[in-house]
């Protein structure tokens, strides 16, 4: 006999908000018949989605050999597998070495992506992290702590590009990134710190890049917190006349449309 097996699904669940799920992560929760949710992170609002009989198990005190078996056991099983993660899976997930532990037991899986903390700040704070003949990069990043980072992805060398920044896992190393960002944006270039986005608690805190350390102490964030920095963040909250796109240009055309002639 012939068992058809489900793919085991690993699901974006967004910055928080059980809303910010996407429609596909959300049909998945429904009906799934084992979640793994990754508790330190993804808030129990999101399980909302889920069905009231599905296997809920939180994977904070679990190590990678018990998620895998967890999720053997269930996929062997038939049943409908959902290993939710923070944000985006592909960012700071940790899912390659589940995939590869996966695939030495011929378990298929799938990826539903998510919105990341760094987007959904964006959201929060109306702003566009490219800006015309300003940054066309985006950086995301973290300092290197107890997982170290490469040599060459230092946040001193990745500063140095001057582009649009998100700093992931770094507030409890705040006074290094603030003498990094200084040295490279000036110390008094505006910058944010992005809390808890998307959910009920969420701040966003402006100040200048000399201040983010003590901006982070008064306001007594110690982790869950972005950094953000780079010339986009000013452009959103002054009122200044920013070059515009070509894209909406009335004298550029393209091939949806002629420019204007007067």
């Amino acid at each position: 006999m012939n068992i058809k097996y489900k793919p085991v699904l690993f699901v974006g669940a967004g910055p928080g908000d059980p809303d910010l799920i996407t429609v596909k992560g959300m049909n998945a929760l429904k009906h799934a018949d084992v979640i793994i949710y990754a508790g330190s992170l993804v808030p129990k609002n999101l399980l909302k989605w889920a069905k009231p009989k599905a296997e809920v198990l939180n994977s904070a005190s679990m190590h990678l050999n018990e998620i895998v078996e967890k999720i053997r056991t269930s996929y062997f099983a038939s049943k409908k597998v959902v290993r939710l993660h923070t944000g985006d899976p592909s960012l700071y997930g940790a899912i390659l070495e589940q995939f590869k532990e996966l695939e030495k037991l011929s378990i298929k899986f799938e990826t539903i992506p998510g919105v990341t903390a760094a987007f959904a700040a964006a959201a929060s704070m109306n702003m566009e992290y490219t800006l015309p003949e300003i940054t066309q990069t985006l950086i995301l990043t973290r300092i290197s702590g107890r997982t170290p980072v490469p040599d060459l992805e230092s946040l001193d060398k990745l500063c140095a590009h001057k582009s649009s920044i998100a700093i992931y896992l770094s507030i409890g190393h705040m006074k290094k990134v603030e003498k990094t960002i200084c040295a490279s944006y000036g110390e008094e270039s505006l910058c944010a710190i992005a809390y808890r986005v998307g959910l009920k608690e969420e701040k966003i805190i402006y100040c200048a890049a000399c201040k983010l350390a003590e901006s982070a102490k008064i306001e007594k964030i110690e982790k869950q917190a972005l950094i953000i920095a780079g010339k986009a963040v000013a452009a959103s909250v002054e009122n200044k006349d920013i070059i515009k796109s070509k894209l909406y240009d009335i004298n550029f055309s393209h091939e949806y449309r002629d420019k204007k002639q007067y």
